[in-house]
């Protein structure tokens, strides 16, 4: 049998092994290397850039994007890199990009304003824009919350950055010649400036924001007047003429002046934000301030030209309160055109003290009060305040003389008897008398004068007929004339006789009972 070969050993099937290839060539390194360098230079490039804010403003005017700066103390801190219309068209929103680590500026409290060159009162700022062009300004503020967009103030801060002092608002009816930048007053030292200003909802009045500086703001106290400190103030008056003003700088823009009464108790120095009323002047400031208003009503049958509201007036010169109202009516019973003049008088300002003042109930004492002076006399009148401007001033005094009147307290407020003017009743006088004249009968007594007169003209010329008759008798040649002569010598003759014979006797008395010696008896 034959002999088999041992088994093989196994052996695996052959297979047709492919080689991978890379999908990523060496040619795409370089694109994704720079693809990637770009997103890095894109990132940081984004990261490295400040936040973008949006600014509101009114006018675009003198601005430009790509060039216009955002400035804070003479640094740039960001620019302009767009400007578009607002969706109103009432405006402008400027876009802008502001530098990096700069998120802390953009608070909610931070004010944003175009520079430009600007002349306001006493104020002269962004001349270097003449140059340099307008930029925007910053004023960063001091809240926490974030915010971005932004609106443009209308003008620049006067008072800007962490200045000493403080804050404090004016209210008046008036805003007169203030402005941005108005100097303040103390003592005639500039201390302060208007900062703004702002209409009430109501249009009544206006709200003055001034900022007084360090140390001078520790003098302003709760008791401190504010008043208009504009122009020349000129009053005439006993001691002469007076002139008073704060400065020539205030002459002509205008100020605020303020000072604190010496009198009363030392208070401590007023928070800010302390409201205080904008009186007009010095006087009206210091004016005091009424303790018991009371309102009458004065009717005039006159002219009430020269009288204005605000007019005082006065008892016996010291002014007791002023006219608040003035309106003309019509009495349609007498057919009568008058004038009713409202005035708020407080008899307080007199200074006097009422003894043995009843407690009781006030308004009945003021009415006992106001009968039993109507009763004595107690009229108003209208009386010339100025010969120069013609101004009017209502004046109560007591008229004695003046028709009884009665006091009607049905009315509100009570109608106070008055009396003519003083220059209504010259004209009343003078008219009396010319009526007297007008009834005197002229021509009678015309006629009457001219015949005295012709009469007296003929005895006048008898009278002259007569004495050229006693001239003739007295001529020198004339026969009476030498009669008169003889006579005058006889008497002379006879006066010398009469005159030795009175010597004799003074020497011998005792020949009047004797006789001369020698004589027969």
């Amino acid at each position: 049998m034959p002999e088999r070969d041992p088994p093989l050993p196994h052996v695996g099937e052959a297979r047709t092994v492919v080689k991978k290839r890379t999908r990523l060539s060496v040619v795409w390194i370089v694109p994704i290397v720079a693809a990637l360098t770009g997103v890095w230079v894109a990132v940081t490039r984004i990261l490295s850039e400040g936040p973008k804010i949006t600014i509101a403003l009114r006018s675009a005017e003198g601005l430009e994007a790509g060039k216009t700066k955002i400035r804070y103390n003479g640094v740039d801190i960001g620019g302009i890199t767009m400007i578009r219309l607002s969706d109103d068209r009432q405006g402008v929103i400027a876009t802008a990009q502001m530098a990096p680590k700069t998120e802390e500026f953009l608070v909610e409290d931070t004010k944003v304003w175009v520079v430009r060159p600007r002349i306001s009162g006493a104020t002269v700022s962004g001349l270097g824009t003449l140059i340099s062009g307008a930029y925007i300004g910053m004023e960063i503020g001091h809240s926490r919350k974030k915010q971005r967009d932004f609106v443009a103030l209308a003008a620049p801060p006067v008072v800007t950055g962490d200045v000493p002092g403080r804050f404090f608002v004016l209210e008046t009816p008036n805003l007169g010649s203030l402005d941005y930048g108005t100097p303040i007053y103390f003592r005639r030292l500039e201390v302060g400036q208007v900062v703004s200003y702002e209409l009430d909802k109501a249009g009544q009045s206006f709200g003055v924001r001034v900022f007084v500086h360090a140390p001078y703001d520790q003098y302003v106290t709760p008791s401190t007047r504010f008043w208009h400190a504009s122009g020349i103030d000129l009053s005439l008056s006993a001691t002469g003429v007076s002139v008073q003003t704060q400065s020539l700088l205030s002459v002509l823009i205008g100020g605020i002046a303020f000072e604190t009464p010496a009198t009363g108790p030392v208070l401590p120095a007023a928070d800010a934000d302390t409201v205080f009323p904008l009186f007009v002047n010095r006087a009206e400031a210091y004016k005091p301030a009424a303790r018991d208003p009371h309102s009458y009503v004065l009717v005039f049958r006159q002219s009430i030209r020269g009288l204005s509201q605000g007019a005082p007036v006065e008892f016996r010169g010291v002014p007791i309160g002023e006219v608040v109202e003035i309106s003309p009516q019509f009495d349609a019973k007498t057919d009568d055109f008058t004038v009713s003049v409202t005035i708020r008088v407080d008899p307080r300002m007199l200074g006097v003290k009422v003894v043995d003042e009843d407690p009781g109930d006030a308004s009945a004492r003021r009415k006992r009060t106001i009968e039993t002076l109507v009763a004595r006399g107690f009229r108003a009148q209208l009386r010339s305040g100025s010969l120069l401007t013609g101004a009017l001033f209502v004046a109560v005094d007591f008229f004695p003389d003046a028709p009884p009147a009665t006091v009607d307290w049905s009315q509100e407020p009570v109608e106070l008897p008055t009396v003519p003017g003083q220059m209504e009743g010259l004209e009343a006088s003078v008219a009396s008398i010319l009526r007297k004249i007008d009834k005197m009968p002229l021509q009678g007594i015309g006629d009457g004068l001219k015949k005295a007169i012709s009469e007296l003209d003929l005895t006048l010329v008898s009278a002259r007929g007569t004495l050229d008759n006693a001239d003739k008798l007295v001529q020198p040649n004339s026969v009476l004339g030498e009669q008169l002569g003889t006579t005058l010598q006889e008497v002379s003759r006879a006066a010398r006789g009469l005159r030795v014979l009175a010597d004799y006797l003074e020497q011998h008395p005792e020949a009047l009972l004797r006789g001369k010696p020698g004589e027969a008896k």
